[in-house]
């Protein structure tokens, strides 16, 4: 399995240690995040799991976990989990304050984002620490929503 990350504007192979990210989630506000780069992105990659290493990266038998992450100084962040490939095709959210969906926030590449997918830091932290240590597994410790049960127009376009 390789795996590679990007992480406070820096792209690398291998995942960080949880201990070097834990100050983005647990510090105190206005020092949390990627305060220091200006940059609300980061993500997690794991590519050739559940034994398919070996196929090529164009082969669509090869699976692929991502995480990704985007921050908001209010908000928290919001969580995306996917897998692909070998008959996989789930992507999953965190579940913030559903009722929220219908709300939207511009992250800083322009996108809005749905307010009701963001859940505290905290909470994101338990979260991602879980998902490196479990080797990409999505996390029990935060409520999901599957992507088909949101409702339309729940990432509009721009």
């Amino acid at each position: 399995m390789r795996k590679h990350s990007y992480f406070a504007s820096r792209f690398r192979e291998g995942w960080p240690d949880p201990e070097e990210i834990a100050p983005y989630f647990l510090a105190p506000p206005g020092k949390r995040w990627f305060f220091e780069t200006r940059n609300d992105s980061a993500g997690l990659t794991a590519e050739g799991v559940d034994g398919t290493g070996h196929f090529g990266p164009a082969d669509p038998r090869r699976i692929t976990i991502y995480l990704d992450m985007w921050g908001h100084p209010g908000l928290g962040v919001q969580l995306t989990w996917r897998k692909w490939g070998g008959g996989n095709n789930e992507t999953y959210y965190s579940s913030g304050d559903i009722s929220r969906l219908g709300e939207h926030v511009r992250n800083l590449h322009d996108t809005l984002l749905p307010v009701g997918l963001f859940i505290p830091y905290e909470d994101a932290w338990v979260a991602v620490k879980a998902f490196i240590e479990t080797e990409g597994r999505r996390s029990e410790s935060i409520a999901w929503i599957e992507e088909r049960a949101l409702p339309a127009g729940t990432f509009p376009s721009p």
